[in-house]
Parts: structure tokens; sequence; C-alpha cells
């Protein structure tokens, strides 16, 4: 009787069999198919790391426009236009433990004005500076810089001309540019500066840069200004008894001086720059040379500092200063004129005030 019911058990559990049989077939046949898949797949990428980027560039223009005019004006006074350009260009590479940083400022500007009818220029600068480093021990570098200063073009003093005029009468142009007095030009002066030393970093805002090994030469290509910044003579002239002079008798040759002098000096330099925020900035700098070669006691000082707030998206107010000492540069006043005596050394100092039109192009990294 029990093996009647086991057979039975047994006779009625085999579709059963067979259906979990069919059903496990079907896993393992989608389980392979999955792990066919999944070995043909490609494999994924491993993200890529940003490229580096070692240049970093930026390009900072600036337009100041100033117009005055007066109709039946009581209390006097002249119409007048002013234009006024300045360009800040950097472009400067870091890689491990070298630097090179590179930048050329160019300001341009020039006043007309009713009384004198004639273009007055009051801004004219070419600066460009160009500095490489490498790392000699934490926040000091070997360093090499470059740097180049001069002007674009002619700029003259306009003392009141000689005549006397009757009433209601006023100079003419011609008059005007009869009287003026050459002061500089297009490489009358330039300074051309190659510096050997050390860079000094300690702070983000603050470079110190010292040059025991200097050389460069200044250039006055114009003649008639060779002997009003001191340039020497030439050989044949160092030990003439007396120098030649122009055919009115009062003027010396300015032939008889060399185009370039050559310098061989230290130089100190001090960078400081701080943005407080995005829209007031200071920046400072300090140079002082002494040549081996030519009264080494007396140093060339020149000091810059400039301001820039930003007031709108596209407009800043900018002041800006520069005081300049030569021992080289004569400079003959007005009074000095007049009263007949010679130019002699002196503080130059400049200070202007703009408010203006102001776009930075976007630095780019590379």
């Amino acid at each position: 009787m029990l093996k009647k019911l086991f057979v039975s058990a047994l006779v009625a559990s085999m579709p059963f069999a067979a259906v979990a049989q069919e059903e496990l077939s079907d896993a393992q046949k989608a389980a392979a198919e999955a792990a066919a898949a999944i070995q043909s797949a490609p494999e994924a990428e491993a993200p890529k790391e940003p490229a580096a980027k070692y240049w970093k560039t930026s390009l900072q223009t600036k337009l100041d426009l100033g117009q005055t005019s007066l109709t039946n004006w009581a209390a006097g006074g002249y119409n007048t236009v002013s234009l006024k350009t300045f360009i800040d260009a950097n472009a400067n590479y870091s890689k491990g433990e070298m630097f090179w940083n590179n930048r050329l400022q160019l300001d341009y500007g020039f006043l007309y004005s009713a009384d004198k009818p004639i273009l007055q220029k009051t801004d004219d600068r070419i600066y460009l500076e160009s500095k490489w480093g490498y790392t000699a021990t934490k926040n000091l570098y070997y360093s090499a810089e470059f740097s180049f200063r001069s002007q674009f073009s002619n700029t003259y003093d306009y003392p009141t001309p000689s005549r006397t005029l009757a009433a209601g009468e006023e100079y003419t142009k011609q008059e005007w540019k009869d009287a003026r007095v050459l002061k500089s030009g297009l490489f009358s002066p330039a300074y051309t500066n190659l510096a050997l030393g050390l860079d000094y970093k300690p702070l983000k805002w603050l470079s110190v840069n010292f040059a025991p090994v200097t050389g460069g030469f200044v250039i006055v290509d114009n003649p008639l200004l060779r002997s009003s910044y001191s340039q020497p003579l030439k050989k044949e002239y160092v030990n003439a008894a007396a120098l030649p002079t122009l055919d009115d008798g009062t003027t010396i040759d300015g032939k008889v001086y060399k185009a370039a002098k050559f310098e061989f000096g230290a130089q100190l330099k001090v960078d400081f720059k701080v943005n407080v925020n995005d829209n007031f900035a200071f920046s400072s700098q300090v140079v002082l040379f002494s040549d081996y070669l030519d009264k080494p006691q007396n140093l060339r000082v020149n000091w810059d500092n400039r301001i820039d707030w930003k007031i709108a998206k596209f407009f800043s107010f900018t002041i800006m200063t520069n005081l300049i000492y030569d021992d080289d540069i004569i400079i003959q006043t007005q009074d000095d004129i007049k009263a007949g005596r010679a130019g002699k050394q002196r503080v130059q100092f400049k200070e202007s005030l703009s408010f203006g039109f102001v776009y930075t192009f976007a630095s780019k990294n590379y």
C-alpha cells in the first residue's frame, strides 16, 4: 500500500519538476546573456583631469573725455576739449618654480583750449616691463628684468609770445608755435635696462627686486635735446677748447653729443598692489637707480602711484601721480629764461585726476 502511494506521489510531482526545470533553464540563459553583454560593453573612460593652465592674460582700456563750452559767460573762461586714453596689458606665465611676468602701459592725452588755438599734449607714456624668475628659496627668486620707458610724440612748453598785443587782439596760431619750447620726443629720451638680481615676494601684494648688476642705455635721438639730458660729448669734442654753435651763436649744436649713453649700476624696485575689493585698487612702484660709472651717490628716482575706483559697471574714477628726480636732466623754467640763467636739476611731479569709460577684456587662462 505504501509503495503504491509513493509511486502515485512521484507521478503527480513530475509535471511540477518539469516546469521548475524549464524556469531554471530560462534563468540560466538570461544570466548568460547578461554576462555576455557586460563583457562586450566598452569600458567606461576615466574622467580626464583639466589641462594645466600656465598663462594668465588681461587687457584694460580707459577713455576719458572732457568738454567746457561758454557762451556770454560774464565770469570769463575758455572753451576746452580734452581726451585721454590708457591701455594696461598683462601676460603672466607660471609653471612649477618658474614665472615670467609681462606688462605694457600706454598713456596718451591732449587738450584744446580756445586761448591757445593748438593741441597741447597732457599725457604721453610708453612703459614696458618683463620679469623672469626662478625659485631660490621660499619667497625668494633669482630674477632677470628688462624695462623700456619713452613717449610717442614731441612735448612742448608754450610760453606767452613776446609780441605786445593791442586791445582786443589775440596771438595767432603761428605765434604760439614759434614761441613753443621743445622738451621731449619719441626716443628723446628713452631708457632701457636689463637688471639681474633677486626678487623677494613676502606677500602676494608686495614685491622687492634688488639687482646689483643693471646695465642699460639712455637714448636721446633728437640732437637739440641731448645737452638737456646730459648726454656725453663725442670723442673728438671731449677736449675741445670751445664747442661749435649754431648760426645765431646761442644754442650749442646737439650733434656734438652722443645719441646714447651706457649706464651700469644697481637698481632697487618695489612694487605694491592691493585690490581692496572688486571696485577699488591701489598700486605703487618705486624705482631707484645708482650708476656706478657716473656719480653713484646721485640716485635716479621714479615713483608712480595709481588709484582706480570703479563707480559703475563701465565707469571709473582714477588718480595718478608721477614723481621723477634725475640728476642728468637739466630743467630751465620761464623765470630762468627771463633772468638769463641756465637750468638746473629739479624734482618733476605730475598729478592727474580723471573720470571716464573703462572696459576690461575678460582675463584668460591657458
